[in-house]
């Protein structure tokens, strides 16, 4: 039988290997954790490997599908030259045979240009454009101020018998714009005719097959346009600046480069500058976005507000859809604040004293007269009832028609027996068919207010000497033109009323020989 192993020796001979199951155990578990982690880092990559190429994906499909767009785009623009070319010669043929018929229809019948109706209108205009005479064209527009409306409807469809429409419009404006070369210092402001032809040419050199992304304007056109816009530039230096040129030739060149399609990126901050100067003109808001001012209009509204120009802000935020971000309410009520604070400083000006008033007045109705119509146009009823501004504005006009009523006159008048009204002129008999006594006149009579008119005459005062004459023509025979003598009795039926008054003599002291009306003499 062997022996037993003392268990102090079976302890001895466990112990190494129980460490050794230990590390590996451990080993395997770090093992684990590392295969593990490389595990979920591949996924991880895999995932974002899928990721990317789906992006690229996407990326690859919208450059093809916008390659595609470009390309047929393109197509379609070769496509439509020929298109576009047939309808230009059928244009220009219907223009030569509609020429032809012109120089010998209605306008050589008329050769004054006297129109009466919108056809006739027409019909002289045309003849000018088929003709290309620039010079009638524009002395017959600038003549019809008064008719503006007709010639905004009329003119684009004259322009359209032009051979050349933009080097007609640029030959008709050429005397003032971009330099005004006339010699009377400038004259009457005939921008209003050149802003009218510049918008009226866009519908007639816009692509009849694409439309508005292809201007019909040849490169020879465009650069000469491009010249003059630069020579309007280069002559804000001797007008002064931004701050001193007119409103109405920013406007003809803002719209000059609109029509023309010549807007420059580079020169955003300008043009920012010149719409933001004549904000107050109504086709402001729609030339800023033609001219890619849409992304800079939050901070051109918010300089408006600052400005004071609150009405114009309005405008603006309807053009471009911020009325959420710029309510139209508050802005139009701080803008009557603002009026009725500037019709106070009139008032209290030392220097309108006399006036005050009358241009406090004016001032108040002119913003009352805007704010409602803006109220009118943007349908703000509901938000901001107009009646109480409307009736301010009827008191205003009230009292000034009120003040237009009133008659001062003058204490130093002379006043006619029985009536009370003024006398002529002591200087009366300069005229050839007038008779004035050199003597004094006798006083008059005056009826009591709480009497009757008395049943017989009163006895009348001495008669003066013959009076003295003046010229070769013989006297009136009666020499008076009302009797000091009491008034006839009234007649049956008839009640004693107020006097017969006559309008006080006004032209006395001008210079020129006093008229009188007939009623003095009768």
């Amino acid at each position: 039988m062997g022996s037993i192993t003392d268990p102090g020796e079976l302890t001895e001979l466990s112990q190494p290997s129980f460490d050794e199951f230990q590390r590996q155990t451990s080993l395997m578990t770090s093992c684990t954790l590392l295969w593990k982690e490389l595990s979920d880092h591949i996924n991880s990559l895999e995932q974002n490997l899928m990721k990317q190429s789906e992006t690229l994906k996407r990326k690859i499909e919208t450059l093809d599908s916008e390659t595609k767009a470009s390309l047929d785009s393109l197509k379609k623009r070769e496509l439509s030259i020929e298109d576009s070319v047939k309808i230009a010669l059928r244009k220009v043929e219907f223009c030569a045979k509609d020429a032809m018929r012109t120089l010998t229809d209605d306008v050589e019948e008329n050769p004054d240009g006297e129109v009466d109706n919108g056809d006739g209108l027409l019909q002289h205009l045309k003849s000018s454009c088929l003709k290309m005479e620039a010079k009638e064209f524009w002395n017959f527009v600038t003549g019809k101020k008064k008719e503006i409306d007709l010639l905004r409807e009329k003119v684009p469809a004259a322009l359209s018998e032009c051979i050349d429409p933009a080097r007609f419009v640029m030959e008709a404006i050429s005397e003032v714009f971009p330099v005004d070369k006339r010699d009377n210092d400038g004259g009457s402001d005939l921008a209003w005719a050149c802003v009218l032809i510049l918008e009226s040419l866009i519908p007639v050199v816009v692509d009849p097959v694409i439309g508005k992304s292809r201007m019909l304007v040849t490169p020879s056109m465009k650069e000469q346009a491009k010249e003059i816009a630069e020579t309007w530039k280069m002559s804000l230096e001797e007008r002064g600046g931004i701050e001193n040129v007119k409103t109405p030739d920013v406007h003809t060149f803002l719209q000059h480069l609109v029509t023309f399609g010549i807007v420059k990126k580079e020169d955003l901050e300008f043009y920012r500058k010149l719409v933001v100067a004549s904000a107050w003109r109504k086709q402001m808001p729609k030339l800023a976005v033609s001219l890619g001012l849409g992304d800079q209009m939050p901070d051109m509204i918010e300089e408006l507000i600052s400005k004071g120009q609150q009405l114009d802000a309005v405008h603006f935020t309807y053009e471009v859809g911020l009325v959420d971000k710029f309510p139209p309410v508050p802005l139009l009520k701080a803008y009557l604040r603002d009026a009725k604070k500037a019709a106070s400083s009139i008032l209290d000006d030392p220097n309108n004293t006399g006036r005050a008033s009358q241009l406090a007045a004016r001032k108040e109705q002119s913003a009352l007269r805007a704010v409602i119509k803006c109220i009118e146009d943007y349908k703000l009823e509901a938000e901001f009832p107009p009646e109480n501004l409307k009736k301010r504005l009827e008191l205003l006009e009230k009292t000034k028609t009120e003040k237009r009523k009133t008659i001062i006159v003058p204490a130093n008048k002379r006043t006619r027996a029985n009536n009370g009204g003024p006398m002529p002129p002591a200087k009366a008999g300069r005229l050839a068919n007038a008779y004035v006594s050199s003597f004094l006149a006798p006083p008059p009579f005056v009826r009591s207010p709480s009497h009757t008119q008395y049943p017989a005459a009163v006895p009348g005062y001495p008669s003066p000497p013959p009076p003295a004459m003046y010229g070769s023509r013989s006297p009136p025979t009666n020499p008076y033109a009302y009797s000091p003598e009491a008034a006839p009795p009234p007649l049956p039926g008839s009640s004693p009323g107020a006097p017969m008054n006559y309008p006080a003599y006004v032209g006395y002291g001008n210079g020129l020989a006093p008229a009188y009306q007939q009623a003095y003499y009768r």
